[in-house]
């Protein structure tokens, strides 16, 4: 961890913060079971984030804003509609990140101080383009072949190799 957030502790024991990333599909969240396994605390970021959209008030009041009321469906996230428009145009990917990141980054670092762990692991697709590395100890890649990234992706989420490779392309 960087050496002035430590020293931001006051003297409170701070667990090594471990960041594990990789693409899609990559195998990031089986290694992260793994640590869990384990019985390492472990922060998953694409959670948190899905949770925060559906409860954090000032989240959903810019998400509103930016793609509109469609974005909500009887109160819960209209996670097809928002998808349609992030993952087929990468600015206004950059803009739902740009909202949802800092309060996940935010709500992982609160996590952190909570755990009593000598380490803990927070997965997160986009550890670096989300400016999440700032602070971390140490960052785990994982990375898969494209073509098995595509297969487990269109089992995962039912999908077409069109639209896991459109994913892709929007997230580099």
């Amino acid at each position: 961890m960087n050496p002035k957030l430590r020293e931001l502790n006051f003297g409170f024991f701070m667990s090594t913060m471990i960041g594990l990333t990789g693409g899609i599909g990559s195998g990031k969240s089986t290694i992260a079971k793994v640590f869990a396994t384990l019985g390492i605390p472990v922060f998953n970021a694409d959670e948190v984030a899905k949770d925060l959209m559906q409860t954090n008030p000032e989240i959903k009041q810019k998400l509103i804003k930016q793609f509109g009321e469609q974005v909500y469906e009887k109160q819960a996230l209209n996670k097809k509609f928002l998808a349609s428009i992030v993952f087929n145009d990468p600015y206004q990917l950059s803009i739902l990140n740009s909202i949802v990141h800092p309060v996940s980054i935010k709500t992982a670092w609160d996590w952190a101080a909570a755990q009593t762990a000598p380490y803990v692991i927070k997965e997160a697709a986009l550890i670096f383009e989300s400016a999440a590395a700032e602070g971390l100890d140490f960052i785990i890649g994982v990375t898969a072949p494209v073509n098995i990234r595509i297969q487990r992706v269109m089992q995962r989420d039912q999908c077409t190799p069109e639209d896991v490779q459109k994913r892709m392309h929007n997230h580099q």
